[in-house]
């Protein structure tokens, strides 16, 4: 009778004790299966003399990612990067496979308005989540304004209106304009002229490519203006700043600029910067513990200097982790758009909120080239020109 009892106890605890690891393996099977993997794709110009923009962009945003541990929101993230190769055909064909293919939860990136604006519309459609981390066209951030889009950058003409502001509130009166002869370069030119209240003693306008700007400095020394603005992306710029530096101007005529000295040219014009002015909602010394974390851990993982793509990089990444975080997982769109219409994230550029037409509300700065060691050269906010402004094109935004 006792071993009868012995054995149906030791036969009942190992029934419950079987079940018990059945019922832990049902759990395990069910908590498995609930995991939610984050799927982002990264669309930019990774190839050809512009890939570098893509890059601090695409290095920017990683760094993020990795500072969660490879899990923004806690969802385990996998990042397709991808290369429009500034062609906007191909980002067309990329954002395609990476919605109807990979099916991704949210796009980010673009470097360039032409890929912009042939991708915004066929990607908001979809009603995949499409963040910008550079490139802001007026059509997308008025008439054609989309609740799937947000912006961690700022709309292409601010730049131009805040130098034009500057220009004014040092009271220059006259001031030439040298831009490249193509569509993009006379918006640059308009947006300045917006908040400009001087005169435009003469509008300069070289050929897309040119290299050699003697005639253009020799009409700049006739004309003797108060300061100059430019707006000359790319190689193009870094050899006007090159050549500005040894036209005798430098030091008497005060260089204003947009998209043309910035901490991707500077390593091409070193000293040749130094004293240069540009326009920015982004520097590395802006005082604020997200941004401090963000250059000291960036120039670590990368062994270069980050600049404005790649603080707009980081910040998009920063804004999914955070927003996620609210929302719990990815399941439901509309909380997730709710969460990041919220912003709930510290910026690397301090104040930060979203507009009606979901581009940042936040400050811009004059900023100038400055020597920090005998071969560090950076971009250090100097003066603050306007505090939390949104675009001109909001009011056209009806979403």
């Amino acid at each position: 009778m006792t071993r009868w009892i012995s054995h149906l106890i030791s036969r009942t605890v190992g029934l419950a004790a079987g079940v018990a690891a059945g019922m832990a393996l049902t759990c395990h099977s069910a908590a498995a299966q609930d995991v939610q993997e984050l799927k982002i794709g990264l669309l930019a110009t990774l190839s050809g003399p512009a890939a570098v923009y893509g890059e601090h962009m695409r290095d920017g945003f990683m760094l993020a990612v990795e500072q969660s541990n490879g899990a923004l929101g806690g969802l385990p993230t996998n990042v397709i990067v991808v290369d429009d190769k500034l062609d906007p055909d191909n980002a067309l064909e990329q954002a395609t496979k990476l919605i109807e293919e990979n099916g991704v939860d949210l796009i980010v990136g673009v470097n360039f308005s032409k890929v912009m604006l042939a991708v915004h519309d066929p990607i908001v459609r979809s009603k995949t989540l499409f963040i910008g981390t550079h490139s802001g066209p007026a059509p997308i951030a008025g008439r054609n304004c989309s609740r799937y889009f947000f912006s961690t950058a700022s709309q292409d003409d601010q730049v131009h209106e805040t130098m034009g502001r500057y220009a004014s509130l040092k009271g220059y009166q006259d001031v030439v304009t040298i831009a490249p002869d193509y569509e993009a370069a006379r918006d640059a030119v308009a947006a300045f002229r917006r908040h400009f209240k001087g005169q435009i003693a003469r509008e300069l306008f070289p050929k897309l490519g040119q290299t050699d700007f003697s005639d253009e400095f020799k009409q700049i020394e006739e004309i003797e203006p108060d300061a100059i603005f430019t707006f000359m992306p790319g190689g193009m710029g870094v050899e006007l700043v090159k050549q500005f530096h040894t036209s005798g101007l430098k030091g008497i005529v005060p260089f204003l600029s947009s998209d043309t000295v910035n901490a991707v040219t500077l390593p091409y014009t070193a000293e040749m910067a130094e004293g240069l002015y540009s326009a920015s909602h982004w520097a590395p010394n802006l005082d604020n513990p997200a941004n401090k974390r963000f250059v000291r851990e960036f120039s670590k993982a990368y062994k270069y200097e980050p600049s404005v793509y790649a603080a707009q990089g980081y910040d998009a990444a920063k804004l999914i982790h955070f927003a996620l975080e609210l929302t719990g997982g990815i399941k439901d769109q509309e909380a997730l758009i709710s969460a990041i219409s919220a912003a709930p994230f510290e910026s690397v550029r301090g104040d930060f909120r979203f507009n009606s037409n979901q581009f940042p509300i936040q400050d811009f700065y004059i900023v100038e080239g400055v020597r920090r060691t005998s071969k560090l050269y950076e971009m250090e906010a100097v003066a603050r020109v306007f505090d939390d402004v949104g675009d001109a094109y909001a009011g056209s935004c009806r979403m």
